[in-house]
């Protein structure tokens, strides 16, 4: 019987220090990463507002080439959506253009449905450095909810979110500087 009850009270103790590292752990995280393109901001930001042209730069879909991407609404503009469906990492969501400052910003609504259901926003900015050179930051914010905040503990989910924008950012800089010049 002894043994009964120190096993009971080390699973309480288990379950009671997951509950309040749930509630101590925080939910949110954020990403933000730029790069310096040689190339006029007009040009980058002609090619980074159409969700398509994502797919030759993002870091996601080079690493699932399988993927099944569908878009809906006119791409490019506020309300066009690109939905995928894809292997573990990739999982299951869609991202739609919220926002959008001409020449500036673009503004993302991001719903992942799988591996598990959430909501976050990301953003691209072009700022003209000068005629001829674009600084592209590409940023992220979202929450991870209750138990699996956790994961916070051991994973720093704005590095390797970030990592992913460096990587898909500095593809887009290739891109985009071995593109002949505009007539």
């Amino acid at each position: 019987m002894k043994i009964l009850k120190i096993i009971g009270i080390v699973i309480a103790l288990l379950i009671a220090l997951i509950v309040v590292g749930t509630l101590v752990t925080g939910t949110e995280f954020e990403a933000e990463r730029s790069v310096v393109i040689d190339r006029p901001s007009g040009e980058v930001f002609e090619f980074v507002r159409y969700l398509e042209n994502q797919n030759s730069y993002s870091v996601w879909v080079q690493r699932n080439p399988d993927m099944h991407i569908e878009y809906r609404g006119t791409d490019g503009t506020i309300g066009a959506v690109s939905a995928w469906e894809g292997n573990e990492e990739a999982g299951r969501g869609e991202q739609e253009i919220v926002g959008m400052v001409e020449g500036e910003r673009i503004d993302f609504e991001l719903r992942f449905f799988e591996p598990f259901e959430s909501t976050s926003y990301a953003f691209k900015s072009t700022e003209p450095i000068n005629d001829n050179q674009t600084r592209v930051t590409w940023g992220m914010s979202g929450s991870v909810p209750r138990p699996l905040n956790l994961l916070l503990l051991f994973y720093e989910m704005g590095e390797l979110i970030g990592e992913d924008y460096e990587t898909g950012l500095n593809n887009l800089k290739t891109i985009l500087e071995t593109q002949p010049d505009e007539p």
